[in-house]
C-alpha cells in the first residue's frame, strides 16, 4: 500500500510539472507571438490579399492573420488572453472599433472593441470542440462604417492530457486450445484515448499485463495477447482471468491509465485416451432372455469433452462373439452388451468376452502419446430357466385322402422339455383353429386322427394349431401350426359346364353346327381332365342329330338333315352321357334342349315361337312399330290444330270488366281546370326539400277508397290561386290512401345545390304580392320570357 501511494504521488507531481512547463511558455510568449503575428504590416510579402482586395486594387492590407491558440481546461481568476487584433489604419486614436462574430463570440470569446484584445471567458474542452471559427472587422466608431472587409480566423484549443484510456469493448472473452505452443494468438484488445493523437504523447498508449502472468503475455503497442507457457492442460485448469492496462504518455510516469479484464478459456483437444473404470465385468442372464435385450453396461471414461470424448465399443475376442454384441449409448457413452442369438443353459453355461473402447476422433498431434483405446474383460453367466416344450419341427405338413375312414391316423407331432429336469408333455388341439372338430389328437403320443369325413371339393386345406403343455408347469406352453392337405379321390361325375339351350334354324343344312358344349369335373386328377361323350344306347341311331368330340375336350352337336319345322316340332331333347378318366370312372347324363327357330338367310335367329306364323306375311316387328309411331304423330298434330282454332276464335274486344289503366299512359288530358280536383294530385309537384313530414306512398291501388270530394262551384276570377293550391296540397298530404296512380315523374325541380334554387313558387311561404320577380330578367336570355310573364301578372294585379 505505501508503494502504491508513493507511485500515485509521483504521478501527480509529474503531471503538475508537465502542466507548468507546457502552460508557462504559452502564457509568457502569447503577447509576443501575437504581436508578431497580428501586428499590421506594409505591402510587403507579409500581406495576404483576398480576391475582394485584388478587385479593389488596394495598395495596403490592413490585416494579417494566423491561427490563435488557447490551452484547454485552463482556469484562473481572470479571463485568459487569447490574442490581439490590430489594423494599420489605427493611428492610435479611439476612432476605430473592433467587432467580433462567429463561433462563441460574445459568450466564450469577448473582444475589447478599443484595443482588439480577445479573451476566453470560459474553460474550454478540446474533446468537446477542438477549434472555433470567428470573423473580425474594424469599423469607424462614429459612423459604424467598415474600414476593412471582414476576415475569418481560427482559434484552436491546445490539448492537455486530461483523458484516461478506455476499453470500450471490454470486458473481453477469448478462447485458445489447450496444449498450445508458446506465442499462440489468443485475442487482441483495443483502448481509446480522447486526447489529441497528433499533439504530444497524450494519446500514445502502451499496454501491459497486471494479472495473468506467467501464462499469457501482451505486445505493448499492438495489444495482442499470446500464450506464454507451453502445454497448458484444460483438465488441470480451464479458465484464466487476465487484467490488461493501457497507459498514455507512451507509458512514462505521469500518464493516465485504464484497465480491462480478459477471461480466457482453454478449449478441449483430444489428448486423453478412454479408460475403463474396471478391468473385469461380471454379468448374468437368463437363458430365455429376448433377443436384442441389454444384459449389461460397461463404461470407458475420457477426461476430454464433446466430440473428443466419444468412444466406440467392439468385441475383439471371446467365445461368444457371434452370440453377443456391444453398442454405444450416444447419451451416456456407455457400452451396452446385448444378446443377438438364443441362449441355451443346457448347451453352454458361461461366456468370456474381451471388449475394446477407442476414441472416434483422434488428434494426429498426440498419436505419439500412446494408443487412444483401452480393453476390459466381460464374463457372462447363463442361468437356467424353465423353458416351454420344443417341437421336433417348427411346422408340420400332413396329407390325407378325402375318403379316409373315421378315426384313422393322419399324422403325428412330437415335442420335449429342453430343461434338465424334463417334464412329460401333453398335446391338444386349439379348437379355435378347428371349429368343426374334424380332427382329434392323442394327448400322450401326439397322433392326429380323423373325426369327421373330409371333402376335397369343399375344403382342400385345413390349418390347425397343436398345443404342447408341460404337466409339471401348465404355464409352459408351446404351439405349432399343422397344415393338412386333403388329397383328391374320383368321387364326382362330370357334368355340363353350364345350362345349354341350342337353337336350330329351319332353313339349316345337313351337318350344320348347332352347339358346342363343354363339361366340368369337381375332382382334380393328377394328369388333368379327359372326358368321353356318348349318346344313350337307345339314342345311338338318332335320326336328327349326331355328336363329334373335339380336341379341346369339348363336344359339337350337328344336324343330320334339313327341313326342320317349328309347326311340326318346336323343341328336341338330346341326352348326352359324359364320363371321366378316373379309377374307377364316373359318368353322368345331361340333357341338351334344342329349339327350332326361324332364321335369316345369314343364319341369324329371328323368332323361335310358333305364334309368329299368324302374322301377315312380310310384316315384321319393326314395321309394326313404325306404323304405331305414325299414328301417335297424327294424334299429336290433330290436338295442336284444335287448340290453335280455339285460341283463334276468342274475341279481340276487351271485356268491359277488364281494367287496363295500369298499362296505358295518356298524355292528351288537358284536365278540368280549377274545378277538376280528381284529374291530378298536384302534391306530386311539391319540392322534396320543402316537405316537413314524410308520408310513405306506394303506387298501388288502396283497399279502402277515399271518398271523392264534392265538386266545388266555379269561383270568380279574383280567387287567390295560391290559396287554392295550398288547400289542395294540404288535403293531399293528409290523405295516405290517394297515391299518384299515373306515376308521372316531375322534373320541374332544379335540384339541390343549384344557384337558381327551385323554379317553382308552390313552396313559397309568401303571397304573390310579396314577391318581386324582376331578378328573373337578370338570369339571362333563357329566363327573359319567364320574367316578362311574371311582371305582367303583377301589373294586372295592381290594376
Amino acid at each position: 500500500m505505501p508503494e502504491r501511494l508513493t507511485e500515485m504521488l509521483m504521478d501527480t507531481w509529474t503531471s503538475l510539472i508537465i502542466l507548468w512547463i507546457t502552460v508557462l511558455p504559452s502564457i509568457c510568449m502569447a503577447p509576443m507571438n501575437q504581436s508578431q503575428v497580428l501586428l499590421s504590416g506594409s505591402s510587403t510579402g507579409l500581406k495576404r490579399l483576398t480576391e475582394e482586395q485584388r478587385v479593389l486594387n488596394r495598395s495596403k492590407r490592413g490585416w494579417v492573420w494566423n491561427q490563435m491558440f488557447v490551452l484547454e481546461e485552463f482556469s484562473g481568476p481572470e479571463p485568459i488572453l487569447v490574442g490581439r487584433l490590430h489594423t494599420d489604419l489605427d493611428p492610435g486614436s479611439s476612432k476605430i472599433k473592433y467587432i467580433l462574430s462567429g463561433d462563441g463570440a460574445g459568450t466564450i470569446f469577448v473582444i475589447n472593441d478599443k484595443t482588439g484584445d480577445i479573451h476566453a471567458m470560459k474553460r474550454l474542452d478540446r474533446e468537446e470542440k477542438a477549434e472555433y471559427t470567428l470573423t473580425a472587422q474594424a469599423v469607424d466608431r462614429d459612423t459604424n462604417k467598415p474600414l476593412e472587409p471582414p476576415s475569418e480566423f481560427i482559434i484552436k484549443v491546445q490539448d492537455i492530457n486530461d483523458n484516461a484510456p478506455e476499453f470500450v469493448d471490454g470486458p473481453y472473452h477469448a478462447t485458445v486450445p489447450e496444449m498450445s505452443i508458446v506465442g499462440t494468438f489468443v485475442t487482441k484488445v483495443t483502448a481509446t484515448d480522447a486526447d489529441d493523437p497528433v499533439y504530444g504523447n497524450s494519446a500514445k498508449l502502451v499496454y501491459s499485463i497486471l494479472e495473468g502472468q506467467p501464462y499469457f503475455s501482451i505486445e505493448p503497442h499492438t495489444a495482442i495477447i499470446k500464450t506464454a507457457l507451453p502445454n497448458m492442460d484444460r483438465e488441470a485448469k480451464e479458465e484464466y482471468f487476465v487484467v490488461i492496462q493501457a497507459k498514455d504518455m507512451g507509458g512514462h510516469m505521469g500518464g493516465l491509465s485504464g484497465t480491462t479484464t480478459v477471461t480466457i478459456t482453454l478449449t478441449d483437444v483430444n489428448d486423453n485416451p478412454p479408460k475403463f473404470a474396471q478391468s473385469l465385468y461380471h454379468f448374468s442372464v437368463m437363458e430365455d432372455v429376448a433377443l436384442g435385450e441389454p444384459i449389461g453396461r460397461v463404461k470407458a471414461n475420457d477426461l476430454d469433452v464433446g466430440e473428443n470424448a466419444k468412444s466406440s465399443y467392439d468385441i475383439i475376442e471371446g467365445d461368444g462373439m457371434d452370440i453377443f454384441e456391444i453398442t454405444t449409448d450416444a447419451q451416456t457413452q456407455d457400452g451396452i452388451v446385448r444378446v443377438i442369438k438364443p441362449l441355451d443353459f443346457e448347451t453352454k453355461k458361461s461366456y468370456t468376452l474381451k471388449v475394446e473402447a477407442a476414441n472416434v476422433h483422434i488428434d494426429p498431434r498426440f498419436i505419439s502419446g500412446g494408443p487412444f483405446k483401452d480393453t476390459a474383460t466381460v464374463k457372462i453367466v447363463v442361468e437356467d430357466a424353465d423353458e416351454p416344450p420344443v417341437f421336433s419341427s417348427p411346422t408340420y405338413l400332413l396329407e390325407v385322402h378325402e375318403n379316409a375312414a373315421i378315426n384313422s391316423v393322419i399324422g403325428q407331432v412330437a415335442a420335449h422339455d429342453p430343461d434338465v429336469s424334463s417334464s412329460p408333455i401333453r398335446f391338444s388341439i386349439d379348437r379355435h383353429t378347428d371349429l368343426e372338430r374334424q380332427f382329434n389328437i392323442n394327448a400322450e403320443d401326439g397322433k392326429i386322427t380323423l373325426a369327421t369325413p373330409l371333402d376335397r371339393e369343399t375344403n382342400m386345406w385345413h390349418n390347425i394349431t397343436i398345443v404342447a403343455t408341460e404337466t409339471r408347469n401348465h404355464s409352459q406352453v408351446s404351439r405349432v401350426p399343422v397344415a393338412i392337405k386333403v388329397l383328391d379321390v374320383n368321387d364326382n361325375a362330370p357334368e355340363f359346364a353350364s345350362e345349354h339351350e341350342a337353337f336350330l334354324c329351319e332353313n339349316g343344312k345337313p351337318g350344320q353346327l348347332i352347339q358346342i358344349v363343354s363339361a366340368i369335373d369337381k375332382d382334380d386328377p393328377k394328369n388333368g381332365h379327359y372326358f368321353l361323350y356318348s349318346l344313350l344306347p337307345e339314342m345311338v341311331n338318332n335320326p336328327n342329330f349326331t355328336i363329334k368330340k373335339n380336341e379341346d375336350n369339348t363336344l359339337s352337336i350337328l344336324a343330320k338333315h334339313s327341313g326342320f319345322s317349328r309347326q311340326k316340332q318346336e323343341v328336341y331333347l338330346l341326352p348326352i352321357v359324359i364320363s371321366d378318366s378316373g379309377n374307377p370312372p364316373m359318368s353322368s347324363t345331361s340333357t341338351l334342349t334344342i329349339r327350332v327357330c326361324g332364321c335369316s338367310s345369314d343364319g341369324i335367329v329371328q323368332s323361335c315361337n310358333v305364334e309368329a306364323y299368324v302374322l301377315p306375311i312380310g310384316l315384321s316387328m319393326g314395321a309394326l312399330i313404325a306404323i304405331l309411331a305414325c299414328i301417335i304423330l297424327l294424334l299429336v298434330i290433330v290436338v295442336l290444330f284444335v287448340t290453335l282454332r280455339r285460341h283463334k276464335n276468342e274475341p279481340l274486344i276487351i271485356k268491359d270488366d277488364e281494367d287496363v289503366r295500369e298499362n296505358i299512359i295518356r298524355y292528351d288530358d288537358e284536365g278540368g281546370g280549377e274545378e277538376d280536383t280528381e284529374a291530378f294530385d298536384i302534391a306530386t309537384l311539391q319540392n322534396p326539400d320543402g316537405i316537413n313530414g314524410f308520408l310513405p306512398r306506394k303506387d298501388i291501388k288502396p283497399d279502402l277508397q277515399f271518398m271523392p270530394r264534392q265538386g266545388l262551384a266555379p269561383v270568380p276570377n279574383g280567387v287567390d290561386v295560391d290559396e287554392f293550391i295550398n288547400v289542395r296540397l294540404h288535403e293531399a298530404d293528409n290523405d295516405p290512401t290517394a297515391p299518384p296512380y299515373d306515376s308521372i315523374q316531375i322534373y320541374g325541380y332544379e335540384g339541390r345545390g343549384s344557384a337558381a334554387g327551385s323554379l317553382s313558387s308552390l313552396e313559397s311561404s309568401t303571397s304573390d304580392s310579396d314577391q318581386n320577380f324582376d331578378y328573373l330578367s337578370e338570369w339571362g336570355p333563357r329566363f327573359k320570357r319567364l320574367g316578362e310573364l311574371y311582371s305582367v301578372g303583377e301589373s294586372d294585379k295592381e290594376t
